[in-house]
């Protein structure tokens, strides 16, 4: 299949890799010729860049763009405008936990956007149920994936707690939380630790080192790390925690369960679409640090959970493999003439 790919290429800017980042080249691998729009980083130059890109490549007849819920939704309207002037087929790939309230507040350009697609793949299922149950039934789930050989399982016997917290820093992940969990774990384990890692989004990394000082609380900040770094990293925590206020099926949960590291989650978005509370991670409500701080106190003090919990995510991680999942997208390319 030769495709057009659109999305935000910045994984080089300082800025943690996209999907088009990642999915593009494994789309190569299996034999696809892909080529990608944009990685300018202005925001005009990079909606000019797409719009040039489509126009440009009059052969190719497939553009799959990157659909987010964000102020990014707007290129992806103008880019499949511009694919139905061109006779081009569109497929939109959808991103972001905020989508459904999308769907709510621009209903007449949604509806025209998603059912002129040719498909709408949504990684998750908590995805296609908001958009199915709005009437929308041209939705394929397609998961993201992970190539999984790549994160190695580890046992641990976690004493204390030792924190890990991988997302951008953006206001929507809520990132001051896991300071105020933080400092209710100091209120029992003085030695308890948090490191955050990610890249700085809207201003919101220096806000959050601000407020760990002004609580008088000690976190490391590493900034943007590389999936291998991070990955490497994790050796040295015990728990993964994610705050966020809304939320899609975030790959750096998937990667925490495929480490083996139990996920502490807000139970928020495509969340509980992917963690079975108390089975393979723990769900609690949104903005809660003392019920957040409470769940990982619990699983340090029970080791007989903490594993089940650690084995079961991996179980569940290795459902996103690679290997299975792109057999998914050949089927979807195999249906397009």
């Amino acid at each position: 299949m030769q495709l057009i790919y659109i999305g935000n290429i910045l994984q080089n800017k300082a800025i943690s890799p996209t999907t088009i980042d990642t999915l593009s080249l494994k789309l190569r691998e299996e034999g696809h010729v892909v080529k990608c729009f944009s990685d300018k980083k202005n925001v005009i130059l990079r909606i000019l860049n797409m719009c040039f890109g489509v126009i440009k490549n009059t052969n190719t007849k497939l553009v799959l763009i990157d659909t987010y819920s964000t102020t990014a939704f707007w290129y992806s309207v103008l880019i499949s405008f511009l694919c139905k002037l061109l006779k081009k087929q569109y497929i939109l790939y959808l991103h972001g936990g905020n989508l459904p309230d999308r769907l709510d507040k621009n209903p007449k350009i949604c509806n025209w956007l998603f059912t002129k697609s040719y498909v709408n793949v949504a990684p998750s299922e908590y995805l296609k149920y908001e958009f199915e149950r709005r009437g929308f039934n041209n939705i394929l789930l397609i998961p993201n994936s992970l190539e999984i050989n790549n994160y190695t399982f580890s046992n641990r016997k976690p004493l204390e707690p030792k924190i890990l917290w991988v997302r951008a820093f953006d206001k929507i992940y809520n990132p001051l939380l896991a300071v105020d969990v933080l400092v209710e774990l100091h209120k029992k384990y003085p030695n308890a630790e948090l490191c955050m890692v990610g890249p700085d989004k809207d201003g919101t990394l220096q806000q959050t080192k601000q407020y760990a000082q002004k609580n008088n609380v000690e976190v490391v900040f590493t900034g943007k790390l590389s999936k291998k770094e991070w990955v490497k990293l994790s050796v040295k925590y015990n728990i993964f925690l994610n705050t966020t206020n809304f939320d899609n099926t975030p790959v750096s949960v998937i990667e925490a369960m495929a480490l083996g590291l139990p996920v502490v989650s807000t139970n928020v978005g495509g969340l509980p679409f992917l963690i079975d509370n108390n089975d393979n991670g723990i769900l609690v409500a949104p903005n809660n640090s003392i019920a957040l701080s409470t769940a990982i106190d619990e699983l340090i003090k029970d080791p007989v959970k903490y594993n089940k919990l650690a084995i079961n995510a991996r179980l569940k991680a290795e459902t996103f493999d690679w290997l299975e999942i792109r057999k998914s997208w050949n089927s979807l390319f195999n249906t397009i003439k």
